[in-house]
């Protein structure tokens, strides 16, 4: 049932109302960013197409298709060729599932999509294909795409799920009815770590907040990754605004510029970005409920006494300037002790 589904209340009402209508789009596109339920939802779609004892207009979750459908877990196979080539079915026979192997969808697991689509259901009442990270097909796999989406037969879904819908052919946006999913409220995360999770509360808290709606990301969170990554942000910080030591600032950056990869990188600098929005919030008087990390709030508010706005506004303009030029292969030391310096001097 999509009760069971946490967040995005405005979507639930939308796909109950497409299910009572009966008129439910051959093509959907579920838009939103990662690890905010759209693959969940759009399972929870296709249990309810295929449910053989529907609640209303959902799913029961009892009958034999809804358990089947709920206990596919879409494993990749075990061989890369079948990875790039093949459909992934789940438990039912009429729910499939497409996905990027290596950030790519390839040709022929959409040539295979668009020959099992023009089948009638095997057994059950729809045939749903699920396209999850639609935005990595290549050409050749959009342009497969097309021609099932063009006239799907009246028992088949598609159902794509993307973060980025302007990386889609403006002729597949067209054919599919787009449903938008809302990053989920920070509360709703943190009460679902603490109940379902049996979180601590503080980390719950911690995880809700920093996790920017999505509660994917909440669940696969590292706090102690996460807390020595803001410790070496906070260093940072300090050294600008409280002791002005440049050797102690050049210091502090050195766990910037040691990242790993351009990932890591580009994670801690979101560390600092966030960091810096808490420490301006305390400056301007918001209450302590609105920081993300409300478990240093004294630290940041020390940090806030010495800070004003328009160097907070700099600050995260330069490392946003900073933050675009990773595109291309820079060297990171460089990068962060010019950054830092730059913040310095603003």
């Amino acid at each position: 049932m999509f009760s069971r589904l946490i967040g995005n209340e405005e979507v639930k009402d939308a796909l109950r109302h497409l299910l009572a209508s009966g008129r439910m789009p051959g093509s959907l596109l579920f838009t939103g960013e990662a690890g905010i339920g759209k693959k969940l939802f759009a399972l929870e779609l296709a249990k309810a197409l295929n449910c053989r004892n529907r609640i209303g207009v959902e799913a029961c979750d009892e009958c034999s298709s809804c358990r089947r459908i709920s206990n596919s877990t879409f494993p990749p196979f075990t061989n890369a060729d079948d990875n790039k080539e093949r459909l992934i079915w789940s438990e039912h026979g009429d729910v499939a599932m497409v996905r990027p192997y290596k950030q790519i969808i390839r040709v022929k697991p959409m040539r295979e999509l668009e020959r099992e689509a023009n089948f009638r259901p095997f057994e059950g009442a729809a045939r749903v294909f699920i396209v999850e990270d639609a935005e990595y097909m290549n050409d050749q796999a959009a342009n497969a795409l097309l021609k099932t989406l063009e006239e799907p037969p009246a028992t088949t879904h598609l159902i794509l799920t993307t973060t980025n819908p302007t990386a889609l052919l403006a002729t597949i946006r067209s054919r599919c009815q787009v449903i938008r999913f809302a990053p989920i409220a920070a509360e709703q995360i943190e009460k679902f770590l603490i109940e379902e999770k049996a979180m601590p509360a503080s980390d719950a808290v911690l995880l809700a907040r920093t996790s920017q709606g999505s509660i994917g990301r909440a669940c696969a969170g590292d706090l102690d990754d996460y807390r020595e990554r803001r410790d070496a942000m906070l260093a940072v910080l300090k050294a600008l605004t409280i002791t002005g030591n440049r050797v102690q600032l050049l210091r502090s950056a050195e766990g910037l510029g040691s990242a790993r990869d351009r990932a890591d990188y580009e994670e801690s600098l979101a560390v600092l970005e966030t960091l810096i929005r808490d420490a301006w919030a305390l400056q301007l008087g918001r209450p302590t409920e609105t920081i993300v990390n409300s478990d240093l709030v004294d630290e940041l508010g020390k940090i806030a006494t010495e800070l004003r706005s328009e160097k907070a506004s700099s600050w995260l303009s330069v490392i946003e300037e900073l933050r675009g030029t990773l595109e291309v292969n820079i060297n990171k030391k460089i990068a962060s002790d010019a950054l830092v310096m730059r913040m310095a001097a603003a």
